[in-house]
């Protein structure tokens, strides 16, 4: 069941009074002059709206999508400084069933700073700019002793060499990026690295909040190292083609931050990735419908580069966005599917079977052996209205299926003493697991916003679920439902 509109109004009263004590700080500190990211905004001397829809960052408008397409060349040179910071508050809806609350829900109810970011962004000469980000996260490091400490790493990084041919009978804009994320190129808000909204913080109490709901993306992931070359011809074809490899040795400023366990190894730089869109502009209205992909060879993580070790990852993506943007309206629906196919490597089918402990319900029959590989479907949508560039809300709906894998179970029955009684073995997970290995997870997220000034955003977000690693009712063995997990999460989005 969803949230209604009377318990939503009861939540957000609850929360407000602290969020708006941080919100009248920040208006008073925020300076006069709107600002997107401020290094462009100073470099074009535009205002946020003229870049981000309804001043909503990071969605782009057309003029924003050129900027971008054009090696965010327009305009002159200024400062390339800019700094982001994130508030925010998660509230789980049930947080009982768990065998220590304080672990798996950390801060729940409570008002964190949960990240900021560094952004060195601008002109470089007339063909070369840059946009690129390194972000604190304050919840980023778990220790030992149950504490977290705050962690730094390159987050999102695009240098760009761009030139455009204009004459009677064309526009075209050709340019190659250097970049450490698929699709972080893409100019439109469907693509994988943007279609993900507000930041949410590291911690237990967020798991369940938006920004981890399932969203189309690549299984290589980011902190990755790839080119690309990429056009725009007549302001109507968009086609982009690249590849990617670790990001090591000179390209190690790609990772930085990132404990080497944890970097993503490819093998080789036969990792492609495309991109080919088609999109008109009409009056206030402007469409967009595309497709995109990936191939890419990953080693396990932490494991070494042992062909034994080696998974594959192929991803094939659709997409569309519309937007209509006339003052003071502006409303933009978007869609996004993505499908995966991921084929593991023979090291970790091998460790499964190995370590494979669960039967069924009769306490005897052993699970079905791990399958080798996994197909995943997510599909996102989403339409969001702003007034006057103040007053916004936007709907949700993600919804991922896939199949059934032994290998992704995490809860289950254990033959040694548990007499078909659901759990006693200390494997099986609680909150985060799955007792029937299937990714299944779908809901709705309703959003509301206020843009006081164009570089502050506050909002307040619930996302409630229908389903949850695989099911409705009892999805990790320890009776936790997915509504459980829904969230009222508030934000505090700045930028100056």
């Amino acid at each position: 069941m969803f949230l209604t509109a009377t318990k939503i109004q009861r939540r957000l009263l609850e929360i407000l009074t602290p969020t708006l004590a941080w919100l009248a700080v920040l208006t008073v500190l925020a300076p006069m002059q709107a600002q997107a990211v401020p290094s462009f905004a100073r470099q074009t001397g535009q205002n946020c709206v003229s870049c981000h829809a309804g001043g909503q960052f990071p969605e782009l408008t057309p003029y924003g999508r050129m900027f971008k397409m054009t090696g965010y060349t327009i305009g002159s040179r200024a400062m390339p400084l800019a700094v982001m910071g994130v508030v925010n508050y998660a509230k789980v809806a049930d947080t009982t069933k768990s065998d220590n609350p304080a672990t798996d829900f950390q801060k729940n109810g409570s008002a964190v700073f949960s990240s900021g970011s560094l952004f060195i962004a601008g002109k470089i000469t007339d063909n070369i700019g840059l946009f690129s980000q390194i972000t604190y996260d304050h919840f980023g490091s778990p220790n030992d002793d149950g504490s977290i400490s705050g962690h730094t790493s390159a987050d999102n990084i695009d240098l760009r060499y761009a030139d455009r041919f204009v004459d009677a009978n064309r526009d075209l804009i050709v340019g190659v990026s250097l970049n450490n994320n698929p699709s972080v190129s893409d100019p439109w808000n469907t693509a994988a690295a943007w279609m993900q909204y507000v930041p949410a913080a590291s911690l237990g109490s967020h798991q369940f909040a938006d920004a981890n709901t399932p969203f189309p993306g690549y299984g290589s992931g980011g902190n990755i190292a790839g080119i690309s070359a990429y056009m725009f011809w007549n302001k109507t074809v968009y086609a982009e083609l690249g590849t990617y490899r670790t990001a090591n040795q000179g390209l190690s400023f790609m990772s930085a931050g990132v404990p080497d366990g944890q970097l993503t190894q490819l093998s080789g730089s036969n990792n492609p990735y495309w991109r080919l869109a088609v999109t008109r502009e009409w009056g206030p209205h402007n469409l967009m419908v595309g497709t995109s992909g990936m191939i890419a060879h990953v080693y396990d993580t932490g494991s070494d580069t042992d062909p034994d070790n080696l998974g594959l990852y192929r991803n094939t993506g659709i997409d569309a966005q519309y937007q209509y943007l006339l003052d003071p309206h502006t409303f933009t629906a978007q869609v996004a599917y993505m499908r995966q196919v991921q084929t593991y490597s023979v090291t970790a089918v091998a460790d499964a079977t190995a370590a494979a402990t669960y039967v069924l319900a009769d306490g005897v029959t052993p699970v079905d052996a791990a399958n080798p590989t996994d197909t995943t479907n997510v599909f996102r949508a989403k339409v969001s209205y702003v007034y006057q560039a103040k007053y916004g809300g936007s709907l949700a709906f993600f919804n991922k299926t896939g199949t059934s894998n032994t290998l992704n179970q995490t809860s289950g029955f254990d033959p040694v003493g548990c007499e078909g009684t659901i759990v006693c073995s200390a494997s099986s997970t609680r909150v985060g697991g799955s007792l029937a290995g299937n990714p299944a997870t779908s809901g709705i997220t309703y959003e509301a916003f206020w843009i006081p000034k164009q570089n502050i955003r506050i909002g307040a977000q619930y996302t409630a679920y229908n389903k949850f690693n695989g099911a409705s009712d009892n999805y990790d063995g320890f009776g936790r439902n997915a509504k459980d997990n829904n969230t009222l999460f508030a934000y505090i989005w700045f930028i100056y």
